[in-house]
């Protein structure tokens, strides 16, 4: 069964050779971003504080909050990105991320070469890379430009590579930061499509926007982030939510 626990996670960043930082930067930090404060002399950044959550198959939820507020750090600690620097987090379920569909592409490597890259970073078999490359070619369309490097391709066709890659294996905890949109306009009718069908089949959906009516429309729980800390948390739609916030300890 999915499942995705948060309990007391906090992500802090220590700022070596920040010793005297002035009260205007400190307040402008304080209303745009994470905490700041001292410890053992030393400037800390505190991009979470205390997030516990548990997700079950069927969750879909939304993170909104603004600039700063955190959401890119959750996000990221939950594909695994950053660890945690207190506080635990468990997954059940293959994790995949829409963040950066265009991380991890090798500018002077082919297309070809790039799905063999990506599969093996995801820990896939070759015989598994081999099976699916077909599919990923087919879809991109390609065609005989997957065989040259990609620093040759315009931002178009670099996008619709990375995003048939990305949306190629099933997944049970899918992380988006936005919701994607690429190519031309024949290929975002494509790319819809094949995003759709990904979110539909995936176990828990975990999206972050600053569009309040998309986490409306497609999240039946959703936070709200501010200096790292959640302040609101509320059911969404019409489904009733399995999501629960846990205490930390």
């Amino acid at each position: 069964m999915t499942r995705l626990l948060l309990d007391g996670v906090s992500v802090e960043y220590p700022i070596f050779g920040a010793h005297a930082l002035s009260l205007k930067s400190t307040l402008t930090a304080a209303a745009t971003g994470g905490r700041i404060g001292r410890e053992a002399g030393v400037t800390v950044v505190h991009a979470l504080r205390d997030i516990s959550l548990e997700l079950r198959e069927g969750d879909r939820l939304g993170i909104m909050g603004h600039n700063g507020a955190g959401k890119s750090t959750l996000l990221r600690v939950i594909a695994g990105v950053y660890p945690p620097t207190r506080g635990r987090i468990e997954r059940t379920g293959s994790v995949s991320s829409l963040i950066d569909p265009m991380l991890g592409i090798e500018m002077d490597a082919t297309g070809y070469e790039n799905i063999r890259l990506r599969g093996l970073i995801a820990g896939m078999r070759l015989a598994a890379i081999s099976a699916i490359t077909p599919q990923i070619a087919e879809f991109s369309g390609l065609g005989d430009y997957l065989s040259i490097p990609v620093r040759t391709y315009s931002t178009g066709m670099l996008m619709r590579l990375a995003f048939s890659i990305a949306t190629v294996v099933h997944t049970d905890i899918l992380i988006m930061d936005e919701w994607m949109s690429v190519g031309d306009a024949e290929f975002q009718a494509q790319a819809e499509e094949r995003l759709r069908q990904v979110i539909d089949n995936t176990g828990i959906l975990v999206l972050s926007s600053h569009q309040a009516d998309l986490i409306e429309r497609e999240c039946n729980r959703g936070i709200e982030l501010s200096h790292g800390a959640v302040v609101q948390d509320r059911p969404l739609g019409p489904i009733e939510p399995t999501i629960r916030l846990v205490s930390a300890g």
